[in-house]
């Protein structure tokens, strides 16, 4: 069966995103929140946010879409992928895509939508733009020599995959 003409556009891939919010929402799988992955016009990932169900605080609709396109791909980079997500990533999400080699993300709702039902952000974009030391949560520089060293054995293992 062929597909619609407009099968392939950002607002047909946006709105599968949004379909998968709206299921995760009246599922109580998890909050309002759905994403996709698209690379050459294929959807290689889906992800509902699944936080509450699952008991996983970085089990975001972004976060589990990456993992499913990553694990079904058998890669780490996702170079060339679309996001598509029902809502701007929060600041774990956007790192995730940009760890992930997304090439651009579409999004749908705005942060300052999701704040004004209950999910704010607002707090962790604060939060990252200070210092180590002026954070809420305290952050105690140990034994960094110690951690180095691992890090030269890395650089030296041949063995090891760059990313």
């Amino acid at each position: 069966m062929p597909l619609p003409p407009d099968f392939h556009t950002d607002e047909s891939f946006l709105r599968a995103a949004i379909a998968l919010a709206r299921a995760s929402s009246a599922s109580g799988v998890g909050g309002p929140f759905g994403a996709i992955l698209v690379q050459d016009g294929t959807i290689v990932g889906r992800g509902q946010n699944r936080v509450t169900s699952t008991y996983d605080p970085t089990a975001h609709a972004e976060v589990v879409a990456i993992r499913e396109a990553c694990a079904g791909l058998r890669q780490f980079h996702l170079s060339g992928a679309t996001l598509y997500t029902s809502c701007e990533p929060c600041p774990m999400c956007l790192a995730a895509a940009y760890w992930a080699h997304v090439e651009r993300i579409v999004y749908a709702c705005t942060r300052d939508d999701a704040a004004a039902i209950g999910f704010d952000d607002a707090v962790l974009y604060r939060e990252i733009a200070r210092g180590p030391g002026e954070r809420r949560v305290p952050m105690v520089p140990l034994l960094r020599a110690e951690g180095i060293e691992v890090f030269r054995e890395w650089e030296r293992n041949p063995q090891r995959i760059p990313y």
